[in-house]
C-alpha cells in the first residue's frame, strides 16, 4: 500500500511539472482544472452552473434586467470551493467558454 501511495505522489508531482513546462495558452481552464484537482464530475458541475446561470442572464436580458450583480453573487456561491472565481473568470475568457456570461460577470470583479 506504500508503493501505491508513493507512485501516486509521484505522479502528482510529476503532473505538476509537466503543467510547468507546457504552454497554457488556449487552455487556460483546461490547467486550472488540472491544477486545481477538480475531477470529471466536479467539471461536469461547473459547465452545469454555467449553463443555467446563462440562462438566467438571457431571460434577464429579456425582462431588461441591466444589473446582474445578484446572478454573479450566485455564481460564486454554487461554484466549486476548489476554484478562485477571478481565475475561472480569466481562464474561461482565454479558453473561450461562455464568453458572454464571464464577459458580463468581469464586469463584477
Amino acid at each position: 500500500m506504500d508503493k501505491l501511495l508513493a507512485k501516486i505522489e509521484r505522479l502528482e508531482f510529476h503532473q505538476k511539472l509537466l503543467l510547468g513546462m507546457i504552454r497554457s495558452e488556449g487552455h487556460e481552464f483546461d490547467r486550472l482544472i488540472i491544477e486545481n484537482n477538480l475531477d470529471e464530475k466536479e467539471v461536469r458541475e461547473f459547465y452545469s452552473l454555467c449553463e443555467y446561470v446563462s440562462k438566467e442572464m438571457e431571460e434577464q436580458k429579456a425582462e431588461k434586467f441591466v444589473f446582474y450583480t445578484p446572478l454573479f453573487n450566485e455564481f460564486i456561491e454554487k461554484l466549486n470551493p476548489k476554484l478562485d472565481p477571478s481565475e475561472v473568470i480569466h481562464a474561461c475568457l482565454k479558453q473561450k467558454i461562455y464568453i458572454d456570461l464571464m464577459k458580463v460577470f468581469q464586469k463584477n470583479l
